[in-house]
């Protein structure tokens, strides 16, 4: 679970609910049932209008992503390659197939199962590169879901802002109406604001960097593979996958007295 996102969206909202009870105001003064179904409801027509149903599919499962986190851990990814490459050198291509049911990762369990089926190298680069790049796009298309839901709805709000006034200026003769059409006027501007800042650009950056964190993983998976099949020598390979992480490279070469 990514405890810094669920944190940072705790933090965000009670800043905001804080604030306004530090400065005497009342937290009930931000409950609008109205104001938020005019933000709310118009904000997710308006994006599911902007989409197509696959789409908003991946954009909402990628709340998985954002708030458990991806396992990474390329200390232990680049050994795994190691300890590959290391039997790959001794017993050959084919003695990994047993180690291949382990690993966990799908897309370096199929690199390694393409692999020891004897695919070509040049093939085996070109259909790991190319399933990089339509997760890559169908995930900024993911990401785009959250990112253009944050540019409506602080127009909605606006739209919501407008709504009261309007409702305002037809119970001028009459005040006892007047305090309900200024508060969804105002809170409707203030959820609008809020839920494009607070929630759904915040959630569209996090995916974006979270994907580039992957994408550049598992390029290192694939460097790794093809240097296995290229029957490349355990050291060798462990001093190109350093590259992609050099704090990493570090803590292994003090394992090793380097």
């Amino acid at each position: 679970m990514d405890i810094f996102a669920i944190g940072g969206l705790v933090l965000a909202f009670m800043a905001v609910i804080g604030g306004q009870v530090l400065e005497g105001g009342s937290i009930m003064a931000l409950v609008q049932p109205t104001a938020f179904m005019i933000v709310v409801g118009g904000s997710v027509g308006a994006t599911v209008l902007s989409f197509t149903p696959e789409e908003l599919k991946n954009g909402v499962g990628t709340l998985g992503l954002i708030f458990q986190g991806h396992p990474q851990n390329p200390k232990a990814m680049i050994q795994l390659l190691i300890s590959l490459a290391t039997k790959a050198r001794k017993e050959g291509i084919l003695a990994l197939q047993n180690d291949i049911t382990q690993i966990e990762d799908p897309f370096l369990k199929k690199g390694m199962e393409l692999m020891t089926d004897g695919t070509d190298p040049q093939l085996l680069r070109d259909i790991m590169e190319t399933e990089l790049t339509v997760y890559e796009e169908s995930m900024g298309a993911a990401a785009k879901v959250w990112e253009t839901a944050g540019g409506f709805t602080p127009t909605v709000g606006i739209i919501g802002a407008v709504l009261g006034l309007i409702h305002v200026m037809e119970n001028l003769n009459d005040p006892s109406k007047l305090g309900s059409g200024i508060a969804v006027a105002f809170v409707a501007t203030v959820y609008g604001v809020a839920f494009a800042n607070l929630l759904f650009i915040p959630l569209s950056s996090n995916v974006k960097f979270k994907v580039k964190h992957i994408i550049h993983e598992r390029t290192m998976m694939v460097e790794g593979v093809m240097a296995i099949q290229a029957g490349e020598s355990p050291n060798f390979i462990q001093e190109k996958l350093k590259v992609y992480y050099p704090e990493v490279g570090k803590e292994l070469d003090a394992e090793s007295g380097k």
